[in-house]
């Protein structure tokens, strides 16, 4: 269906402007009367792609939403007036074309939920179905409340792997510069001083010369190799499920980072599993959605054997320490909850848990990088500089002046 922007009045005179989907002129006229507005220009709008083809709508844009849309509906505001006043001051133009279309499915009779569920890239699985919830028990306003502080908990935690992986990245570009630039320029320089010297180069020299040479001959494998190889392997992971299967276990049994990501998955799960419970949505369904949230396909099948445990009528901290996958702390708390009646609270106590100590760990490993990628850049260039240089050294010291 076309998008138009248009411009138009309401009974008071007050201008309005925005965009909204429809037939024609003639249909895009009629929905703006029941909308109490009369049209005043119009015109065709292009929808708006990132640079990968799907809709720029950030992180950012959707906490905001749910913040805004829980204080509109908490303050009795119908959902379809609270929607066009978003539509009209939202900034990011391709959300407002997201949410011009939900204005327009919402006066057609569709459900906020239905008309989301239209727009799977921006609102996903979860955010469906917790709206839908609370469409359903009447506590909309407390949906978009919880979405907006998961939300923002989430944008909190990638910021944090950004910081975790911004300074590693730094460091290594610099190493990658640095020695590019000793094994093409220094390195070539100082063999025609060695071969006039006459002298015998040591084993390490020779490598390094070795070296030296296959990188001013053959720069373009070593530019091209590693992009292909990245390709490939990317290719891989999201074409074939065993390769899929053997990187995420990878990255959660690394040494180092990869209890942290064990700790995220967790948090990430606690959370939105409480979330889903906390609005009524049954457990085996809510279990079903965390498969795509978790995002990492051992915890995935594992969920799915859980899911199978609790549908054959075990109870859902059994059922999670027969798999051997979660954490002592994850079954104990569960098996808690379900004591207490109190499930989601024991959920939300793990996720605390886990952030902080996410959190902890992140600020520990951001200490102990520095001074570790520190001594691995002067040992990598000290070992470059003693191969080269040895020789050179060990010539002036015998020359007699």
């Amino acid at each position: 269906m076309p998008v138009f922007l248009y411009k138009a009045v309401d009974p008071a005179g007050k201008s309005a402007r925005g965009q909204m989907e429809a037939f024609n002129d003639v249909d895009l006229e009629l929905r703006l009367k029941r909308m109490g507005l009369d049209l005043v220009t119009f015109r065709s709008a292009k929808k708006q792609q990132s640079l990968f083809g799907g809709l720029s709508v950030s992180l950012q844009d959707l906490i905001m939403f749910c913040f805004q849309m829980e204080q509109l509906t908490r303050a009795g505001v119908p959902v379809l007036e609270g929607l066009a006043d978003l539509r009209d001051s939202t900034p990011n133009p391709a959300f407002r074309e997201i949410i011009g279309q939900l204005v327009s499915a919402v006066e057609g009779g569709l459900l906020i939920s239905q008309a989301m569920a239209q727009h799977p890239k921006i609102f996903n699985n979860v955010f469906v179905s917790l709206v839908k919830a609370g469409e359903q028990t009447g506590k909309l306003a407390e949906v978009f409340d919880n979405l907006a502080s998961t939300l923002k908990w989430q944008d909190e935690l990638m910021a944090q792997t950004k910081r975790l992986l911004a300074y590693p990245l730094f460091v290594m570009v610099v190493v990658l510069g640095a020695t590019a630039f000793l094994m093409t320029y220094l390195v070539p320089q100082m063999v025609g001083f060695l071969k006039n010297m006459g002298q015998e180069v040591p084993l390490q020299t020779k490598i390094m010369i070795a070296v030296s040479n296959a990188m001013v001959q053959w720069w373009w494998l070593f530019l091209t190799i590693p992009v292909l190889a990245f390709i490939g392997v990317s290719i891989a992971i999201k074409q074939n499920p065993e390769a899929r299967y053997r990187f995420d276990y990878l990255k959660l049994h690394l040494p180092i980072t990869g209890i942290v990501m064990q700790k995220i998955l967790m948090a990430r799960f606690a959370r939105y599993f409480a979330l889903m419970y906390q609005t009524g949505i049954p457990i085996l369904d809510a279990i079903k959605t965390c498969q795509d949230i978790v995002d990492n396909r051992v915890v995935a099948d594992g969920l799915e054997r859980a899911h199978q445990q609790i549908n054959a009528g075990e109870s859902m901290s059994e059922s999670f320490h027969n798999l051997g996958l979660f954490p002592p702390l994850v079954v104990r708390m569960i098996r808690v909850g379900e004591g207490t009646g109190a499930l989601d609270a024991a959920l939300l106590n793990i996720s605390y848990f886990y952030d902080r100590d996410v959190k902890d760990a992140v600020e520990k490993m951001l200490k102990m990088l520095e001074p570790t990628l520190t001594i691995v850049l002067g040992a990598l260039l000290a070992m470059i500089m003693f191969s080269v240089l040895g020789p050179v050294y060990d010539s002036l010291s015998k020359m007699k002046f």
